[in-house]
């Protein structure tokens, strides 16, 4: 139930010490960072020469309906997510960048850029960057919540993907890749081996 504000400009410095830090926010909790083209807030990690996946990113967890069950628990531990709110709200990122994030856990246990988990459409998503991060730049888990102005460069695996029943719109994406590492522009699934046939079915859209 708690509202995180960060204000426009400011830097967040991810710890060097050995953990996997990283930013979640519970559901019923909120994120409020809100930059401006002249005052991004930015995500980075303390280290003076910092590589992928230094940290674990930002993690969203939201009430809205996925297609794995009921709710379910985020890689990483980062948290529970899911429920039967379309319109949930997680609170607002504009103008914010999170650089060398996306640390890799183990086979299917992976942290990204930017996580949206069972994140709802009354969640506002705008001019964000992923920067060089070892795993997904943003990946969206089930959810309803739409996002335009997206910038994901040089990551260690996809630029965009999705999976477990997103239904959203995405428009102005802007993806490029390093030609010696990296993955695909995009991974979009419906839903896991084990979910395929369960509602929602994945109806995402994207623009420009």
């Amino acid at each position: 139930g708690a509202t995180l504000t960060i204000e426009a400009g400011t830097t967040v410095n991810a710890a060097d010490d050995g953990t996997t830090p990283f930013l979640a926010v519970a559901q019923g909790g909120k994120l409020m960072a809100c930059g401006t083209a002249d005052s991004p807030i930015i995500f980075t990690p303390i280290a003076d020469a910092p590589s992928a996946g230094a940290w674990g990113g930002i993690i969203l967890n939201g009430y809205a309906p996925i297609n794995t069950g009921s709710t379910a628990e985020g890689e990483g531990g980062t948290g529970t997510y899911g429920g039967s709110d379309d319109a949930d709200n997680s609170g607002t990122m504009k103008y914010v960048r999170v650089e060398y994030a996306g640390r890799i856990l183990g086979t299917d246990n992976e942290l990204n850029g930017f996580a949206f988990q069972g994140v709802g459409s009354g969640t506002d998503l705008a001019y964000l960057q992923a920067y060089r991060g070892a795993d997904d730049g943003f990946e969206w888990f089930g959810g309803t919540v739409n996002a335009k102005y997206l910038v994901a460069a040089f990551c260690g695996d996809d630029l965009f993907d999705h999976d477990e029943g997103l239904r959203n719109k995405m428009q102005f994406l802007f993806g490029i890749q390093h030609p010696g590492f990296g993955n695909h522009v995009a991974e979009h699934d419906g839903a896991p081996k084990s979910a395929v046939t369960n509602d929602p079915k994945a109806n995402a859209v994207a623009y420009n």
